[in-house]
Order: structure tokens, then C-alpha cells, then sequence
């Protein structure tokens, strides 16, 4: 079986697809910065969730959420893009596919891994803005997001 033969998307492009979206749910859930979440579970951790998402993702996220969270002592914080939005909520997989398109451009423009890219797109200023809900930015155009990412500044 090739990777197109388990869905609409490339195994991989899912499973980014999952671990951005569980970031996002750490975050909404410990009420940190979306960077915050990332750097505290380190590469180690991301580079397996990414690995395993497809076990992952058989599971009930709040466990598994939750053992990340212990495992690596991410505290609550006092972020809270979600209480502060005045529109509709994007749902946690709604960002995850916003950054799972980021970061799949972010690796291939800038030849390198995959979780290389993902820590620096969540490290940059775009993550700030995209987490913004009261924004535009996280339903905008993935190439404009590119971008902007790329230049360094809304555009």
C-alpha cells in the first residue's frame, strides 16, 4: 500500500496534522503560548508524537494529552486566546491544519526536517499572530502566511 492508500493526504501530512493539533490542545488546556507548549515538550517529545501520532490518535486526547503534560511538567500559565476571542472559536484541529500547512512549506523552502521547521514556525512572530483569534490571520491563504513568515512581518 503507498501512503495515498490509507486516506486523502499523505500518512505523514496527517500525522503533522495531529501533532500540531494536540499542541494546540496542550496549550488551550494549560493556558500557555502555543511556543510555550512546544519548547517545554522539547524535541524529544514532539519527535515522537509525531512518530506515533497514529497510535496517538486512536486514543482519547485528554489522556493523551494529559500524559504529555505530566511528562513534561508544563504548568498552567495565563494565556487565554480562546476566553479572549469575541468570535467564533477555531477548534483545536482547525489550527492544527493551519500549522501543518505552515510548516510543511517551512520545511520544503528551507530544505529541513520536519520538526526542525515545526520548532521554528512556533518559535516565530507568525505563531503570535495566528494564535491572535480576534485576527484574520489563522483563515487566511496558507501562502500569505508563508509569506509573511518568510518576510518576517504581516504584509
Amino acid at each position: 500500500m503507498t501512503d495515498r492508500e490509507y486516506g486523502r493526504e499523505n500518512r505523514k501530512d496527517n500525522d503533522l496534522f495531529f501533532t500540531c493539533s494536540l499542541i494546540d490542545y496542550i496549550a488551550r488546556k494549560t493556558k500557555n503560548t502555543r511556543a510555550d507548549v512546544v519548547n517545554k515538550l522539547g524535541s524529544k517529545r514532539i519527535k515522537k508524537i509525531y512518530d506515533l501520532a497514529d497510535v496517538y490518535h486512536s486514543d482519547n486526547i485528554d489522556r493523551v494529552s494529559d500524559d504529555f503534560i505530566k511528562e513534561a511538567g508544563i504548568q498552567q500559565g495565563n494565556f487565554d486566546n480562546v476566553g479572549d476571542c469575541g468570535y467564533t472559536i477555531p477548534t483545536h484541529w482547525d489550527i492544527g491544519k493551519v500549522y501543518k500547512r505552515l510548516i510543511k512549506m517551512v520545511a520544503e523552502d528551507e530544505k529541513i526536517s520536519i520538526v526542525d521547521a515545526l520548532f521554528k514556525v512556533y518559535n516565530s512572530f507568525i505563531s503570535e499572530k495566528i494564535d491572535d483569534y480576534n485576527s484574520s490571520v489563522y483563515y487566511e491563504n496558507p501562502s500569505y502566511i508563508f509569506e509573511c513568515y518568510r518576510q518576517n512581518e504581516m504584509l
